[in-house]
């Protein structure tokens, strides 16, 4: 079974490890409730990781991208959309926000949009590009842009 506590720093070496595709298999991004998981790999190819994306069924632009390592420990999570998020110290912080790994409460934390890596987050495709390098994606999946991306 997968480790799903990480230190800190485990957590982080991951977030900022070079990824990878692992095929040249071509998606299309997810419409209407759809979703997709895309694995990824370290240069080593020693580190699996996931990289899940969904979209809304009846709000288009309520979009989820998430990067996962070791098959369940969510490192990051782009959320459009949707409901703000409450942190465990009771702070509300309004949609969009990233949720990013945090020992102890892994993905229950939330931030901030960063503006400086997020350019436009009106722009779906540009937010997932923005997104696979704060991922630090080198090699993203194939993805065919669809009409409402």
């Amino acid at each position: 079974m997968a480790k799903t506590d990480l230190t800190q720093a485990e957590a982080d070496a991951l977030i900022t490890m070079e990824k990878h595709r692992v095929n040249e298999e071509l998606s299309s991004f997810p419409v209407n409730g759809e979703a997709i998981v895309l694995p990824l790999q370290s240069v080593d190819q020693r580190e699996q990781f996931l990289l899940d994306l969904s979209r809304g069924r009846i709000d288009l632009r309520k979009v989820k991208m998430q990067s996962r390592g070791r098959q369940v420990v969510v490192l990051l999570r782009l959320d459009l959309g949707g409901a703000p998020h409450r942190n465990p110290d009771d702070e509300e912080i309004p949609a969009p926000h990233l949720h990013i790994y945090r020992e102890g409460y892994g993905d229950k934390w939330a931030v901030p949009v960063p503006p400086d890596r997020f350019g436009n987050l009106a722009d779906i495709w540009q937010t997932f590009s923005d997104f696979m390098g704060y991922c630090n994606i080198t090699q993203p999946p194939r993805i065919q842009r669809g009409l409402f991306t």
